[in-house]
């Protein structure tokens, strides 16, 4: 009987290892571009911010697919569709490799993005793998390796000297090599919802989404009071609009409205959010100026975020410890005052590899933090049943935080400099350490007040 329960826990440990490798190979395909984008303004001759596309994209895509293959996930699998995005990527990275221009690319960015929803259907996965007590330290690596994946980007592309056909034919032999081992190595309970996917639903989310993108990165160049810039913000209201009443109607919408602004998850949904934006906003102006500035090549841009990528890594090993001793909330909160710190830093000072270093340090800290804390934090307050809904949502607000962060990052940075670019990034940050702390306030306050109501309740 021991050595069945042994064997059992060094299986779910082989599984839960696999599917955070899964997590960070699908997370690469979001970063491994930033450090290539000035070398593909000059092989394709665009300028930079129509470039940043190649990385908005992706985002874009992700963003839409989260919610999506989340869904087909309770419908049909999380393992068929965590296969299912991982082949995607393969092909995707496979276009990406063989494209000549850039309307390819960005179609093979668009299927590379499509692995963004494999921490959500990993986390629906491991949750019927591992005992509970165990859970909060699996929740945390998965949600770490985000962080991973995204310096693992960077130090990919450098390692193979800026050249973008052989950064996505290695992305793509990644991808397949993820493949093999989850196909070979995890299992799944068969347990299936009933239902359709919410096809409307990810059209509209699509095309709102792109009009928003699209006036924010182009709105510097076009004006932003210009015909063309106001036109795309009003289709973007509008399809918004449409898409909440749909939404409303559907038996099972892509996205539950009610769960944007549920109390136990909105505090989740806005750091999260804030979070995303300011990692991205951060690390793409990092590759700027390092490449700019400072004349780093790929490579070194890839080694100037080193300790980000460390320093997450090593938080995840540590989340489950320190959130067993402090609340959910607490670690986002400090997580996103790290990341203050960080841009704020970059912001004033940035001049020498130094500045760089020490602001990838306190980076790394911080996105790890806090992106360990807000799978825990999204799911906590929430009924079990809602657990997945509220985890997804969590996930699609950190990718759509990201992909905004590109447009606007792209605009402030070829608009305002570096520094601007710094400062929204460390704006964002601090909104996300505010909203943090004041909502686990909120919670603590209502926790209290119930126990002193028990208490009154129980007097004689």
């Amino acid at each position: 009987m021991l050595s069945c329960y042994f064997l059992y826990m060094y299986r779910n440990s082989w599984a839960v290892a696999v599917l955070a490798f899964a997590v960070a190979v699908g997370t690469l395909q979001m970063t491994v571009v930033v450090p290539l984008l000035p070398g593909l303004e000059r092989q394709l001759h665009a300028p930079s911010i129509t470039v940043s596309w190649t990385l908005t994209a992706g985002l874009l895509s992700g963003a839409i697919s989260i919610p999506l293959l989340s869904r087909l996930g309770d419908m049909y699998g999380r393992r068929t569709m965590s296969l299912v995005a991982l082949g995607l990527l393969v092909a995707g990275s496979a276009l990406s490799a063989v494209a000549g221009t850039l309307p390819l690319l960005i179609a093979g960015r668009v299927l590379q993005g499509t692995a963004a929803p494999l921490l959500p259907l990993a986390m629906g996965l491991v949750r019927q793998m591992v005992p509970g007590h165990r859970l909060p330290s699996a929740i945390g690596v998965l949600s770490a390796t985000i962080g991973v994946g995204s310096g693992g980007g960077m130090i990919l592309a450098g390692l193979l000297g800026g050249d973008h056909r052989a950064v996505f034919w290695a992305l793509a032999g990644l991808a397949a090599m993820s493949f093999v081992l989850v196909a070979t190595v995890v299992r799944e309970a068969p347990t299936r919802a009933s239902g359709r996917p919410d096809l409307i639903g990810a059209a509209l989310i699509a095309v709102w989404l792109v009009c928003l993108l699209l006036a924010i990165s182009k709105g510097a160049a076009w004006g932003w009071t210009s015909p063309p810039t106001l036109g795309l913000v009003g289709m973007a209201v509008a399809v918004a609009a449409l898409w909440v009443a749909t939404a409303r109607r559907t038996a099972s919408p892509l996205i539950e409205i009610p769960m944007l602004l549920h109390r136990g998850t909105v505090g989740a949904t806005v750091a999260s959010f804030l979070l995303g934006f300011a990692l991205f906003a951060a690390i793409t102006t990092v590759s700027a100026v390092a490449q700019g500035a400072l004349g780093a090549s790929v490579l070194q841009v890839g080694i100037y975020l080193l300790p980000t990528t460390v320093l997450m890594l090593v938080v995840s090993v540590l989340a489950g410890p320190l959130m067993r001793r402090f609340t959910a909330s607490a670690l986002v909160a400090g997580g996103s005052a790290l990341v203050t710190a960080a841009a704020l830093w970059l912001a004033v000072s940035r001049s020498s590899g130094a500045d760089l270093y020490g602001a990838a340090t306190l980076l790394g800290l911080g996105v790890g933090l806090g992106y360990a804390a807000l799978g825990t934090m999204a799911v906590e307050h929430v009924e079990p049943a809602k657990t997945a809904a509220a985890g997804g949502v969590n996930a699609l607000v950190r990718v759509v935080g990201s992909s905004v962060a590109g447009a606007v990052g792209a605009a402030v940075l070829s608009s305002g400099g570096a520094g601007w670019s710094f400062g929204v990034a460390a704006g964002a940050a601090l909104l996300a350490a505010l909203f943090a702390a004041a909502y686990g306030g909120l919670w603590r306050k209502r926790r209290d007040d119930a126990h002193r109501a028990d208490a009154h309740a129980a007097r004689p």
